[in-house]
């Protein structure tokens, strides 16, 4: 027998399916191990107390939903998209020698930025006629950069006033590199050197994509997030450029391991292309539609505790969607409680991370949590929505908000309410963590159930 949690995250594959990928299941890499056998008197006893309201809890559910029972796949719609214009005959005739099997679901992104448009066409054709295009090698900066600038600005012109110690404007990526930087799309380091064979990260390309759309001032309204009252939330660098491209759906909806990233990630020319694809075929109203919601964008005011639990939410934006994951920590997460190879979330699972408390045994993540928690001892949506009562026009920060996207009567999705008609979700629409527009008019209002309070009122 395994230990308790193991136990609740296996069920959790298949019970709390509303952030599951809708193209299958992921099967998420656990390792069992016979040391974490001496914590089964207390994990029982766990299981036990999950069935049991807790203090904080408020109000029940009428019915208990059974873990083992498959629940459809749910969440925010994917964004609409334009199809690309029909395929030229010279895009037709030209064939890639290395795009496999393994690269199928970049494939038509890969076709878009290299058959139909040549921004990612960067290297020569071999000696058959076909050309590489490297889908799992890493983007360097140079390439990108004259990518994103073929995509986006392809009459801009080169400011001379702008160079770099480690590209010559003699050299054919200077060019690329200035507009990048003249644009504000990129930035140099410190000391001015644009690193031309770095790696780009997922946070660059966002950030890259996101400005070059437009979205500058919506960016820089969730970066300096501030309460009606004008205190000002410590947040991430780059978090509105790397949540709006969350919201653009710029991150592949990986079911495969090997394709999750964090915002730190380097990114493969398979990623890279996929994120500019999905940016070039976005439909006209995206845009102007997601900058809306977050047009004016401030939380309620609140005190330090609901404060610092938004903050350390903040800081996991970007981060993937991630099956039965909870774990947020660069390294691996032991084997003992799981063994999760990355840093990602499922929907129950980031509740887990922002709110369950530390109980001095398996779960420790305070400090550098600013906040011990809180008793949440369900691992799924449907099992936390089976205490509270609130109503929409009762949630508080830090309330747990459910949801029932796909109708059924059944809760399958569940996210952090933060005020003001906003939320800390994940969710594989969106491919990860991210600040969510629920308010009015919105998928998350016209889905939503009831809320769960955790947190003493005052």
């Amino acid at each position: 027998m395994r230990p308790h949690r193991a136990r609740l995250k296996d069920s959790r594959r298949i019970a709390d399916s509303p952030c599951m990928h809708r193209g299958g299941t992921r099967l998420r890499r656990r390792v069992n191990t016979l040391a974490i056998m001496a914590t089964l008197g207390v994990s029982l006893l766990s299981g036990l107390l999950a069935l049991v309201p807790t203090a904080n809890a408020v109000g029940t559910t009428p019915t208990h939903v059974d873990p083992t029972v498959g629940e459809a796949g749910t969440g925010l719609p994917p964004l609409p998209v334009v199809a690309p214009k029909g395929t030229s005959a010279k895009a037709i005739a030209l064939r890639w020698s290395d795009v496999g099997p393994r690269d199928a679901w970049a494939r038509p992104a890969i076709n878009f930025v290299g058959k139909d448009h040549d921004w990612m066409r960067d290297f020569a054709a071999n000696g058959d006629g076909s050309y590489p295009f490297r889908p799992r090698m890493l983007e360097t900066r140079k390439y990108f950069a004259r990518a994103v600038v073929k995509a986006f600005a392809p009459g801009a012109g080169v400011d001379s006033s702008i160079t770099f110690p480690d590209l010559d404007p003699t050299q054919s990526f200077y060019k690329w590199a200035n507009i990048a930087v003249q644009k504000g799309w990129m930035r140099p380091v410190s000391d001015g050197r644009f690193l031309p064979d770095t790696p780009v990260t997922m946070v660059t390309v966002h950030r890259s994509i996101v400005l070059a759309l437009g979205m500058r001032s919506t960016a820089n309204q969730i970066n300096h997030l501030r309460t009606r009252d004008g205190v000002a939330f410590a947040t991430p660098m780059n978090v509105g450029t790397t949540n709006l491209g969350n919201r653009l759906n710029l991150r592949y909806p990986s079911a495969e391991a090997d394709h999750d990233v964090t915002p730190q990630s380097p990114m493969s020319r398979a990623q890279v292309a996929y994120s500019i694809y999905k940016a070039k075929t976005t439909a006209p109203g995206n845009v102007p539609w997601i900058r809306d919601q977050y047009e004016g964008i401030v939380l309620p005011n609140m005190g330090p505790t609901r404060r610092a639990i938004v903050e350390w939410g903040l800081k996991y934006v970007g981060y993937p969607y991630v099956w039965a994951g909870e774990w947020g920590f660069d390294s691996p997460e032991p084997s003992a409680l799981g063994g999760q190879p990355i840093a990602g979330f499922d929907c129950s699972g980031l509740m887990w991370w922002l709110m369950r408390e530390d109980d001095g045994g398996y779960w420790e993540i305070s400090p550098p949590r600013p906040h011990r928690g809180w008793p949440l001892p369900q691992r799924g949506s449907a099992d936390m929505a089976r205490f509270g009562n609130l109503k929409w026009d009762a949630l508080l920060p830090g309330d747990l908000a459910f949801y029932d996207g796909s109708g059924d009567g059944t809760v399958d999705h569940v996210d952090l309410y933060i005020g003001n008609g906003y939320a800390l979700d994940s969710s594989t629409s969106v491919g990860g963590v991210t600040l969510m527009y629920v308010g009015p008019n919105s998928w998350y209002r016209d889905h939503f159930v009831h809320g769960r309070r955790l947190l003493p009122t005052k």
